[in-house]
């Protein structure tokens, strides 16, 4: 599976990724949870989980010192998508990624995005262009030879895997 082609396409899913947060359910509703991203070439791993749905974010890193990264998870109030996010809330990483893999389990990924930049001060998201990275039923991942190493946020949206009788 692909990120959606088209400028329109990609500005239609922009938009609505925020509006996912605003309708989750009220019983499991949006969480956000802060975290170190932690360079020294070591691999480590962070995860949340809402109900029946988890999204792990996976990641080998250089350089600097540890940044406070944020994970927000929300699940859509009909139950029929999960989000998962993940950046730096600052917008710029500093640290140089050797890998990343955002995954979720209990839903098949619609949607994803990785970028170099995350929108700040009136910046926008700068996106990484599709040959870094890609994108499978359920996992967002950098591409070994093409990634250049720069991220700084992840956006997955995810059909859940929930039928209604």
């Amino acid at each position: 599976m692909a990120a959606p082609t088209g400028a329109g396409t990609r500005w239609l899913w922009a938009g609505l990724v925020p509006v996912l947060f605003l309708f989750a359910a009220a019983d499991e509703g949006p969480s956000t949870a802060e975290f170190d991203v932690r360079p020294g070439g070591m691999v480590h791993s962070f995860s949340r989980s809402l109900g029946d749905y988890t999204c792990s974010f996976t990641y080998a890193s250089q350089g600097g010192t540890n940044e406070r990264w944020q994970m927000s998870t929300g699940v859509s109030e009909d139950n029929k998508l999960f989000s998962c996010s993940v950046w730096r809330p600052q917008g710029k990483s500093y640290l140089f990624f050797t890998q990343f893999k955002a995954e979720v389990k209990g839903a098949k990924i619609e949607y994803g995005m990785a970028y170099s930049q995350a929108a700040t001060g009136g910046q926008s998201d700068v996106p990484l262009k599709a040959e870094e990275f890609e994108i499978t039923e359920t996992t967002v991942a950098h591409k070994e030879g093409k990634f250049r190493s720069e991220l700084s946020k992840l956006v997955i949206v995810a059909k859940t895997l929930h039928d209604e009788l």
